[in-house]
């Protein structure tokens, strides 16, 4: 069975937010689920940002990230090998790779370029699982991912605006928006 990977990232905001060229990955989330939504595997780092390294207090509290955990964690330019490593052994089976909103493709391949870094991502096509979802819902606009997962008939399951929850959570529409 195809597998597909579902990723989230947390980064570096203000209230109001950033432009997406200022901000930097904080947290990277990732499930890797089957078709049918079951979680295969997971993938979770915590990555220290280089330009604003000093957490905001907005951002401290809409993701309950703490200055510590981003302290304590490598720069992205070594945890992504580490990511790429994990996603080499599930290479085989991967269909394609999404994510809630168009937003983390965007912010991924900024800091790919940013820090000379490849991934096997490149390979595979990327689902917007936001605009997919409205699509086959036939909604006028896409939703966030909370009123998405209300209008499937699910409740949010854990923290919201941490990666893996998020990656997670969003990994359950999918089965809801793949061809059957």
């Amino acid at each position: 069975m195809p597998h597909w990977l579902v990723i989230d990232l947390e980064a570096t905001t203000e209230e109001g937010g950033w432009p997406l060229e200022d901000m930097e990955i904080i947290e990277i989330g990732a499930s890797l689920v089957g078709a049918d939504g079951h979680e295969v595997d997971h993938f979770q780092r915590f990555v220290r940002p280089a330009r604003r390294p000093c957490l905001t207090g907005f951002c401290r509290q809409l993701t309950h990230i703490n200055q510590a955990d981003v302290d304590s964690a490598a720069s992205l330019p070594l945890v992504w090998p580490a990511f790429e490593r994990w996603l080499g052994h599930h290479r085989p089976r991967l269909a394609g790779w999404a994510s809630w909103g168009d937003y983390d493709r965007r912010q991924l391949e900024q800091e790919w370029q940013l820090h000379g870094l490849d991934s096997l991502l490149n390979a595979v096509p990327h689902l917007n699982l936001k605009q997919r979802f409205a699509e086959v819902r036939q909604l006028k606009r896409a939703v966030g991912l909370h009123t998405a997962l209300q209008l499937a008939g699910l409740n949010f399951q854990g923290q919201q605006h941490r990666a893996l929850e998020d990656a997670r959570n969003t990994a359950r529409l999918l089965p809801l928006v793949l061809p059957a």
